[in-house]
């Protein structure tokens, strides 16, 4: 079974979803935004902040992910005369989740790992909500929100520019995930049906690739 890569913009339950493939495949996960606090706090210096400057943290987050994700999914290949299938171990999965991808960089650093295109590696699942309002995601975080989600302090009026911004942040990256192969769930409606669905379609790709 391939690793996992979660893609979405904020709300659309990328770390439900990973939790759910933890539970049924035991892979482990990975959240993106805590990965990229660590580097926040440990290299303050490489400008890796998230709820910052979107572009900017995602720009300075790309060099790591791509050698991480070469030197820790390859089943074959060399990096800097490292033997990575010496060093791979059976079964020991991870499902990735976050928000903050530059697909194109790196794609660019993960290919100087000779085993192909991420699409060929990986299980790549894109989530987005193209099917809801600015009001309805309005409606929604005001109902479901806890004091943990970093909008539940937001003003009406704060909620609903974040709201209008998450709409075309959807649609814009509806895109970018098709022209990286990604396969694209849409959970505006009943999620735990879509990710039951995409749970059963993880398992028929594992046994039509048996």
């Amino acid at each position: 079974m391939k690793n996992i890569i979660i893609a979405g913009p904020g709300r659309n339950g990328k770390t439900t979803l990973a939790r759910k493939i933890n539970e049924e495949f035991n892979h482990f996960v990975i959240n993106l935004d805590k990965l990229m606090t660590v580097f926040g706090k440990a290299y303050p210096q490489l400008d890796v902040r998230i709820a910052w400057d979107y572009d900017k943290a995602t720009a300075n987050v790309a060099p790591f992910l791509g050698h991480f994700l070469g030197a820790f999914s390859a089943n074959h290949g060399f990096a800097d005369d490292l033997n990575l299938r010496k060093h791979t171990v059976q079964g020991n999965k991870f499902v990735l989740e976050g928000g903050h991808y530059n697909f194109e960089a790196i794609s660019s650093i993960f290919k100087t790992y000779e085993i192909g295109e991420l699409k060929d590696n990986f299980t790549l699942i894109g989530l987005v909500q193209n099917n809801k309002t600015a009001d309805g995601f309005f409606a929604d975080l005001r109902k479901y929100d806890t004091e943990d989600e970093w909008t539940y302090s937001f003003d009406d009026d704060e909620l609903m520019e974040f709201c209008t911004l998450l709409v075309s942040w959807n649609q814009e990256l509806y895109d970018y995930y098709i022209k990286h192969g990604f396969t694209i769930y849409d959970t505006s409606g009943d999620r735990e049906q879509v990710f039951k669905q995409i749970i059963d379609d993880i398992r028929s790709k594992e046994l039509d690739s048996r």
